[in-house]
């Protein structure tokens, strides 16, 4: 009921705004024209595969930022790493760096005060993409509400000047920056610089300017005159705690923007383009497939003639795509899949969603590995006592052509959310991917295997399972359930 007494506003002040293009003065613009120049047709293109890496890029290349700052992410976490990101905005802000900051509002709850607050800058604007009416009742409202609520804004991305940009599969939290976190997500962002900045901008401008797109003004109470005050004590004793200090070492240490401004960085020059929903999807029926990214990536990665390379934590293929796997095997694709095991997972539901199809999947040639736990032990040394939890999405075609992103290769990002991400044609980043899978899955992974009686087996070095390692009678039991209900569709 509380949630049915509330809805959204029937008339919403939007000013209209585009991303800056004017920014060769700037000193990212200025640094950069010679490198852009010397490799004209392509774009510079770093894969930042270290989560503190991906941190400092963000907070570096605010701080170096003049006029503006884009930011789109799905989840911008109240802890360590999210608060000093949103420091790093308001003081960008405070130079005169013009800041649009644009979150789709499912994991905001407990954020109203922090993102007005933010809002109240002169020069940051928030907009919450589908936002809930009831910011107290959200299940409620949920439960009212459901078939537009379950349409979530899944892109992230992170553009600063309108001349360098970050796309990839990281939102804003310690997880996903290798913080001392329960869980450690493995995952992939790339900084890009060229043509591509423009297009990521593009995008940007299509969400933020859509009716989706609600300014935190229409939704929430103006802050109280006091609000900033008790935002910047908070980043004050945020700035004092020994996790924050992690991250000063690690912004001091690293040379990433350093060298870029230096026009030292080491790039990979290549042709790359931009995938992307259309905004309005989340407005139209899942069946609206002119809205959909997936038919535009499988145009971008081209045919598949020899190898597929595919990374992605939530990985539920359905009938269709299972069946497109095997078919790609049968005309000599060799495809190999890696996704959470049971133990890694993070969504026990989508597990279940892809259980049911690995004996398929395997008896077609696909092959198959799941990523342990202990995958956040690297080097003999662990990762704060962290687990592991595999959250990239890449694919590679051919060793040619990659793509990264926010897309997971299951029906909500198929057909419910938005998303986006990069096709880079370039051999040597495909090559890469491939040999950190050669090298890798044999250390982090288990490979599943058809044993010689049809039933499953998790193969690690000579040890091998029969029942889903790490995980306990009773979870085991939970995703036989969840194998049975009708809910692939939403996972």
């Amino acid at each position: 009921m509380l949630g049915a007494c509330t809805s959204l506003p029937d008339t919403v002040s939007r000013e209209r705004s585009s991303a800056l293009h004017d920014t060769a003065g700037t000193r990212l613009g200025r640094a950069l024209a010679p490198l852009i120049a010397a490799h004209a047709g392509t774009n510079g293109i770093y894969a930042l595969g270290d989560g503190r890496d991906a941190f400092a890029a963000r907070v570096l290349l605010a701080r170096a930022a003049e006029r503006s700052l884009d930011v789109q992410y799905y989840i911008l976490r109240a802890d360590t790493t999210g608060g000093l990101f949103c420091e790093a905005l308001w003081q960008a802000a405070e130079r005169g760096v013009r800041v649009r900051l644009l979150l789709d509002d499912n994991s905001t709850r407990g954020l109203d005060d922090a993102l007005a607050a933010l809002d109240a800058h002169p020069n940051i604007e928030v907009r919450l993409f589908n936002p809930y009416a009831n910011r107290a009742f959200r299940l409620a409202e949920l439960a009212t509400d459901f078939s537009r609520l379950n349409r979530r804004m899944h892109n992230k991305s992170f553009t600063a000047d309108g001349q360098v940009t970050i796309v990839g599969g990281r939102n804003i939290g310690d997880q996903y920056f290798g913080a001392d976190s329960p869980v450690e997500f493995m995952d992939l962002d790339v900084l890009a610089v060229g043509a591509v900045v423009p297009a990521v901008s593009a995008s940007f401008d299509a969400y933020w300017n859509s009716e989706s797109a609600y300014p935190v003004g229409a939704l929430l109470a103006p802050p109280d005159p006091d609000s900033a005050a008790r935002v910047r004590a908070a980043w004050a004793r945020l700035n004092q705690s020994a996790e924050a200090a992690r991250y000063a070492e690690a912004l001091r240490a690293t040379p990433l923007v350093h060298e870029l401004l230096a026009g030292s960085l080491s790039l990979d020059w290549a042709p790359a383009h931009v995938v992307a929903d259309d905004p309005a999807k989340v407005r139209h029926p899942p069946e609206r497939k002119d809205l959909h990214l997936l038919p535009r990536l499988e145009v971008a990665l081209g045919r598949i003639d020899r190898e597929l390379d595919l990374v992605s934590p939530y990985f539920v293929p359905t009938e269709e795509g299972a069946a497109e796997l095997v078919a790609l095997v049968a005309r000599g694709v060799q495809v190999r899949v890696l996704t959470n095991s049971l133990a890694a997972t993070d969504v026990a539901p989508v597990h279940a969603g892809y259980a049911k199809y690995r004996e398929t999947l395997l008896r077609g040639g696909v092959r198959l590995y799941e990523l342990k736990p202990s995958a956040a032990e690297k080097d003999g040394t662990d990762s704060g006592g962290s687990d592991a939890s595999l959250h990239a999405k890449t694919f590679a075609v051919d060793r040619n052509h990659v793509f990264v992103g926010s897309f997971n290769f299951d029906p909500r990002s198929a057909r419910l959310n938005t998303e986006m991400g990069v096709v880079v044609e370039s051999p040597p980043l495909a090559a890469r991917l491939a040999a950190a899978l050669d090298s890798g899955l044999p250390r982090d992974a288990y490979e599943l295997r058809l044993a010689a009686h049809g039933t499953l087996e998790w193969v690690d070095g000579e040890t091998r399972y029969a029942d889903e390692p790490g995980t306990g009678l009773f979870k085991r039991l939970w995703i036989g359930l969840l194998v049975l209900l009708p809910i692939e569709w939403l996972l």
